[in-house]
């Protein structure tokens, strides 16, 4: 029986300030949820390694990933672009339901990411579902704008609850594994 190298993929975040790109990063990698806010400087990088199915034999992969989180403000984004994006082989989108101007601002950081990691796969990932009352976005405005890039999903997820976060990292690394196979 032949054992394969483990797959190491980098994953990067992406979005405004407060949407929850860190706490997404500390439920997937620790399943803990702290809701006291503060900004990433600079960036953050965590591991975690994962299992994922390959999708001929279903067997079981190592998959070590590298999850990038960036702070949120564009405007340094340019400075820190290259070296960032370099190597990335899927891109995470955060944006907060509570926030349309959240969704709207995305395009920016995609463009700045697509310049260098080229048709990656995306997860489009509006975040903060739990908070009924509050939304301005719904599954719909996701999905749609997902829809406008190459190889894109749109999902909502509750970084509080738990919601689709696993499922978030399932289908990134799934749709990682494709592109790579």
């Amino acid at each position: 029986m032949q054992v394969s190298k483990p797959y190491k993929w980098k994953v990067c975040l992406i979005g405004e300030s407060a949407v929850g790109k860190t706490s997404l990063i500390q439920r997937f990698v620790y399943d803990m949820f702290d809701d006291s806010y503060s900004n990433t400087i600079g960036t953050h990088v965590t591991k975690k390694e994962v299992k994922i199915k390959h999708p001929e034999d279903k067997s079981e992969l190592d998959v070590y990933l590298l999850i990038w989180d960036l702070m949120g403000q564009q405007c340094f984004l340019h400075m820190l672009r290259e070296s960032y994006f370099f190597g990335c082989a899927g891109l995470i989108a955060v944006c907060d339901v509570t926030r349309k101007k959240t969704l709207d601002e995305l395009p920016g950081w995609l463009s700045q990411a697509i310049t260098v990691t080229g048709d990656v796969p995306i997860v489009i990932l509006g975040n903060k579902s739990d908070l009924e009352g509050q939304k301005q976005l719904n599954i719909e405005d996701i999905e749609n704008f997902a829809s406008g890039y190459k190889d894109a999903v749109g999902y909502l997820s509750s970084v509080k609850t738990g919601y689709n976060v696993e499922h978030t990292f399932d289908t990134l690394c799934e749709r990682m594994l494709k592109k790579t196979l």
